[in-house]
């Protein structure tokens, strides 16, 4: 079982920035795509950014050039950093980690965070 655990959310002004971490533990084998999706208040929840094992970064086209995603394989940790903030990034935001572990490490499995609050004032 893998678990992900969001933190670095917080209440910030327009312009500011943030940095999310997304922390694994469990018996991790190997990650393969990872992600960061956010939801804000009345609205489905959307893709932010997605990152292939092989290298491939895609970003939403609303936070292309703001927003930064990064790995520490050591520490089993994603990081979000958010430069530029506006008042429309404010949601939740989730890790999303497709992983496999020791008893089953061929297979890949998709988790979830449970979310940490994003509030961007004006």
């Amino acid at each position: 079982q893998v678990q992900l655990v969001e933190s670095g959310g917080g209440l910030v002004q327009a312009g500011g920035s943030l940095r999310l971490s997304c922390a694994a533990s469990g018996s991790i084998f190997r990650f393969n795509d990872m992600a960061w999706y956010r939801q804000a208040p009345g609205k489905e929840r959307e893709l932010v950014v997605a990152s292939t094992r092989g290298g491939s970064i895609n970003y939403a086209d609303s936070v292309k050039g703001r927003f930064t995603i990064s790995r520490d394989n050591g520490k089993k940790t994603v990081y979000l950093k958010m430069n530029s903030l506006k008042p429309e990034d404010t949601a939740v935001y989730y890790c999303n980690a497709a992983a496999s572990t020791l008893s089953a490490p061929w297979t890949y499995r998709n988790y979830w965070g449970q979310g940490t609050q994003v509030t961007v004032s004006s």
